[in-house]
């Protein structure tokens, strides 16, 4: 599976949408070939309920309806998320950055610019998850450079989790949602990542500040991953 293009205008330059206050602006930097697929309201709100629904049954994304649907509408929708993060209390910068340049470079601004993660904090999960190691797989069974679990590989649509176009798209994609989920609130979003949005969603906090102070009810190793991923993204930021 291919990565899915950028949104970008009828002039080939990159729309970026403010999630606070829906604004469109532009232009960015431009990337080759870009178009995109626009979404609905319709399937914005169907989304919503489809993760909602995905984190009911599990936070792996083990459910095979929702998980073919998930599937599907990535396929065919995959800039979604833009319309979810209208709703977002939070906002997630969309701008690509200078940062230290890595093997994937290219891979990375681009899944960057379609979900509007930042590319520094991009890179310092992948050092985090798999020291930019492609094939590793870890002892529960992650996969790849983004480390995905099988089920919610899956979901995303990534067929091979050790094809790193693939990896660094679905992981990006995964981590934007969690970005929407917790309204912008990056070490909420990190932790969702590592040990599952249910576990995040149980400690009743609504912010990083408050996540912090509740940090000791989450397993030691989400504990550790989120001062892993502020050290290893200081070192990528320019």
């Amino acid at each position: 599976m291919g990565m899915n293009p950028v949104q970008a205008n009828g002039a080939g330059q990159l729309k970026w949408v403010n999630l606070k206050t829906g604004a469109v602006t532009g232009p960015s930097d431009k990337v080759k070939d870009a178009k995109d697929t626009p979404v609905s309201g319709k399937s914005s709100a169907v989304f919503s309920a489809m993760l909602q629904e995905g984190t009911a049954q599990g936070d792996s994304l083990k459910s095979l309806d929702t998980t073919a649907a998930l599937a599907d509408m990535a396929a065919t929708s995959p800039l979604l998320w833009k319309n979810l993060g209208a709703e977002a209390s939070g906002s997630i910068s969309g701008e690509i950055t200078g940062t230290k340049s890595t093997d994937y470079e290219e891979l990375i601004q681009a899944a960057s610019a379609k979900y509007g993660v930042p590319v520094d904090l991009i890179k310092a999960v992948i050092d985090t998850e798999s020291s930019f190691n492609p094939n590793v797989v870890s002892s529960a069974g992650a996969k790849g450079l983004m480390q995905l679990m099988d089920g919610t590989a899956s979901g995303l649509g990534v067929s091979n989790p050790f094809d790193p176009a693939q990896s660094i798209d679905g992981g990006v994609r995964y981590l934007s949602y969690q970005l929407q989920r917790f309204g912008g609130e990056e070490k909420m979003a990190l932790a969702a990542y590592n040990a599952g949005p249910g576990r995040v969603t149980k400690l009743g906090v609504s912010n990083d500040q408050e996540l912090m102070a509740n940090l000791s009810q989450l397993p030691k190793e989400t504990q550790a991953y989120i001062y892993k991923i502020e050290r290893a993204r200081a070192q990528y930021a320019v």
